[in-house]
C-alpha cells in the first residue's frame, strides 16, 4: 500500500462537478454517483423542461443539483454559464463532457450539415466547455476533466462515420489536455462506455414474438465476454475514481467500460 494512501481519496466531499447533458441516462447516473460521493452538482441541457424534471429527480434522491439552459456549442453561452457557476457555487473541480448526439446514416447518404452537427456537439462542445473551466482549475491548483468517449473512439461501424470521427477526435483531445495542462495538476481522462441498457436501447433488447432475442441483442451478447449489456450503474465507480484524488497520477487515459468487447475477437463460427 502506498505511503499516505487513504480510502478518503475516493471521496468527492466538498467538490463541485459540472456534468453536461446530465438530465437522464449516463450523465444522470454519473452525476448521481458524484453526489453520493459528496459532490455538489451543476448540469446543463438545451431543453428547460428536461432541466426542471432532472432537478426534481435529483432532489427525490436527496441530491443537490442545479441546472442551466445552455448549448455546449455556443461559446459565449458556455462562458456565461461557467462565470455564473463560479460566482454562485465556486470554482468547478470536476468537469464531465457527457453531452452528445449520434446520427445513424450511411456515409454516402449523410449530408455535410449532419456530419458537422455531430462533430460540433460531440467534439467542439467538449473543447468549448473544457476551455471555459480550465483557467479556474489552473488558478485553484487542481482539476479533473472526464470526456465521455466511446468504443467508436477505437472501432468503426456501419452508419456512424460522424460519431466515430468525433469520438476519435475526443480521445485525442483528452490526450492533448493531459499533455498541455498536466503540469498544472489537471488530469484529463476518458470513459468509453460499451453497449449500455437504457430506455433508448430498450427496443433493441425486446424479445421477439417467438421468444428469441432481437438480432442486435444477440450480436452484442455474442461480442461481449461478460455476456450482457452494461447498465448506467456500471459507469459510476469508474467515473468516481477518475474524478477523485485516487486517480491523481492517471492522465490521458481512456477507461473502456465495455464488458471486454475491445479485448475480444469473438466466438469462432
Amino acid at each position: 500500500m502506498a505511503e499516505g494512501f487513504s480510502m478518503d481519496s475516493f471521496s468527492l466531499k466538498g467538490k463541485l462537478a459540472l456534468v453536461t447533458g446530465a438530465t437522464y441516462g449516463i450523465g444522470f447516473a454519473i452525476a448521481s454517483a458524484f453526489a453520493q460521493a459528496g459532490a455538489k452538482i451543476v448540469f446543463n441541457d438545451r431543453d428547460q423542461a428536461k432541466i426542471d424534471q432532472a432537478e426534481k429527480d435529483y432532489a427525490a434522491l436527496g441530491y443537490e443539483a442545479h441546472g442551466y439552459k445552455c448549448d455546449v456549442t455556443d461559446e459565449d453561452a458556455v462562458q456565461a454559464m461557467v462565470k455564473d457557476i463560479n460566482e454562485k457555487y465556486g470554482v468547478i473541480d470536476i468537469l464531465v463532457n457527457n453531452a452528445g448526439i449520434i446520427k445513424r446514416i450511411p456515409m454516402t447518404e449523410m449530408s455535410a450539415a449532419d456530419f458537422r452537427q455531430v462533430v460540433d456537439i460531440d467534439l467542439n462542445g467538449p473543447f468549448i466547455v473544457s476551455k471555459a473551466v480550465i483557467p479556474g482549475m489552473v488558478e485553484k491548483g487542481h482539476g479533473k476533466i472526464i470526456n465521455i468517449c466511446s468504443m467508436m473512439s477505437e472501432l468503426g461501424r456501419e452508419t456512424v462515420s460522424a460519431y466515430a470521427a468525433a469520438k476519435g477526435g475526443l480521445k485525442m483531445l483528452t490526450r492533448n489536455i493531459c499533455s498541455e495542462y498536466g503540469e498544472a495538476n489537471i488530469q484529463c481522462n476518458g470513459i468509453g462506455p460499451g453497449y449500455i441498457a437504457t430506455p433508448q436501447t430498450a427496443p433493441l433488447r425486446e424479445r421477439q414474438a417467438d421468444g428469441s432475442r432481437h438480432p442486435f441483442d444477440q450480436f452484442i451478447i455474442a461480442k461481449t465476454p461478460a455476456a450482457r449489456w452494461g447498465t448506467p450503474d456500471d459507469l459510476k465507480g469508474p467515473a468516481v475514481f477518475l474524478a477523485s484524488d485516487a486517480s491523481d497520477f492517471v492522465n490521458g487515459h481512456v477507461l473502456y467500460v465495455d464488458g471486454g468487447i475491445l479485448a475480444y475477437i469473438g466466438k469462432q463460427p
